[in-house]
C-alpha cells in the first residue's frame, strides 16, 4: 500500500480530471460478518463492578463470615450452577424444545459472569483459607476462560444465535463486499486500489508458520491504518466533487459518512474471513481446556462448601 501523501495527491488529482457524476449512496450489506467490540465494554463492565464491590466492602466492612457476604455467596454459587443448563439443553433431547438458544446462551453468559462477581464480592476481597483460595483461584481461572472463549466464540458464529459461520459463506461476503465497493467507490479509484491490495495480502495463504501467525495479529492493526488512509483519501475526492457539484454541507457528510461506512465493513469481512481458520482451531482448543477447569471448579467448590458448614 502506498503511503497516506501519495494516496491522497494521486487521488485528488484523479478526481480533478476525471467527470464528476452524482454517486450512488452506498448501501452496508447487513450479511456481512462484524468484528466483535462488546468484548471491551464487557471487560470495562466487570473492572467497573469489581472496583465498586470492593470500595462497597470497606464502607460497609463485609468480611466472609457475615451474614450478608454468606447470601451473596448462596447467590453466586447458586448462578455458577445454573450456566450447567446451556450446556445440558445442547444435549439432552428433551430440553432442545426449552426455548431459542440465543435466550440460554444469555443467561448463560450473565450467570457466568454475575455468578464470580457475587462470589469475589463475597470473599470481602481476602482469603482466609486454603480450600478458599484454592476454590477462588479455580473460579477465576474458569471465569477469566469463559470470557476468552466468547471472544472467540464472536469471531466464528452469528451474533448470539448460535449458528455458525463457514469459510464459504465468509469467502462469499468478502467477494460480495468487493464488487459493492467497486461499483459504490468507482469515483475514488485509489480507495479501491488500496482495498483491494489489502484484501489480496490479508487472504494470501502462503509463507510459513511464523509468517501466517504475525498475519493473523497484526491485521487488525493494519485494517485500522488502511481505513484511516481511504477515509482520507474520500475526504479529498469527496470535498473536490462537493465543490464542483454544489453539494451542501449535509449532502457532503452524509456521503462521507456512508462511504466511510461501506469501507469499514469490507475491512472487517476481510478481516473476519482471513482470521476464520485459525479462530476455529482455537475455539476447539479452548473447548479441551476449559472442560477440566470447569470440573476443577466443581469438586474445589463443593470441598469448600463442606468444609465452610463442617467447621
Amino acid at each position: 500500500m502506498r503511503s497516506g501523501s501519495s494516496l491522497s495527491g494521486q487521488g485528488a488529482r484523479a478526481g480533478a480530471a476525471v467527470a464528476l457524476p452524482r454517486p450512488s449512496v452506498p448501501k452496508v450489506s447487513n450479511d456481512q460478518p462484524r468484528r466483535p467490540t462488546a468484548i471491551r465494554w464487557l471487560v470495562l463492565g466487570i473492572a467497573v463492578v469489581i472496583g465498586v464491590g470492593w470500595l462497597a466492602s470497606r464502607a460497609f466492612g463485609l468480611t466472609a463470615s457475615s451474614p450478608l457476604a454468606y447470601w451473596l455467596g448462596v447467590a453466586g454459587g447458586v448462578a455458577m450452577l445454573v450456566t450447567f443448563l446451556y450446556p445440558l439443553r445442547k444435549r439432552i433431547p428433551l430440553m432442545r424444545h426449552w426455548g431459542a438458544a440465543k435466550h440460554w446462551f444469555v443467561v448463560h453468559m450473565v450467570c457466568g459472569i454475575g455468578g464470580p462477581l457475587l462470589v469475589i464480592v463475597h470473599t470481602g476481597y481476602s482469603v482466609g483459607s486454603v480450600n478458599a483460595a484454592i476454590a477462588l483461584s479455580s473460579m477465576l481461572l474458569v471465569a477469566g476462560s469463559g470470557v476468552i472463549g466468547r471472544f472467540i466464540y464472536l469471531h466464528i458464529h452469528r451474533g448470539l444465535s448460535g449458528a455458525h459461520w463457514t469459510l464459504a459463506e465468509l469467502q462469499a461476503a468478502v467477494g460480495f463486499s468487493s464488487g459493492e465497493v467497486h461499483s459504490k467507490l468507482a469515483f475514488a479509484p485509489r480507495v479501491e486500489q488500496a482495498l483491494r491490495q489489502f484484501r489480496d495480502v490479508a487472504l494470501d495463504p502462503g509463507g510459513g508458520a511464523w509468517r501466517r501467525a504475525w498475519r493473523f495479529v497484526s491485521l487488525p492493526a493494519r485494517a485500522q491504518l488502511a481505513q484511516r488512509r481511504c477515509r482520507q483519501e474520500l475526504d479529498i475526492v469527496l470535498k473536490a466533487k462537493a465543490a464542483a457539484l454544489k453539494w451542501d454541507r449535509a449532502d457532503l457528510e452524509r456521503r462521507r459518512r456512508k462511504s466511510a461506512k461501506l469501507v469499514e465493513r469490507f475491512l472487517e469481512a476481510v478481516v473476519t474471513a482471513a482470521q476464520f481458520s485459525t479462530y476455529e482451531r482455537l475455539f476447539s482448543l479452548w473447548h479441551v481446556l476449559h472442560v477440566p477447569l470447569v470440573w476443577m471448579l466443581v469438586v474445589s467448590a463443593v470441598a469448600h462448601v463442606v468444609a465452610v458448614h463442617a467447621y
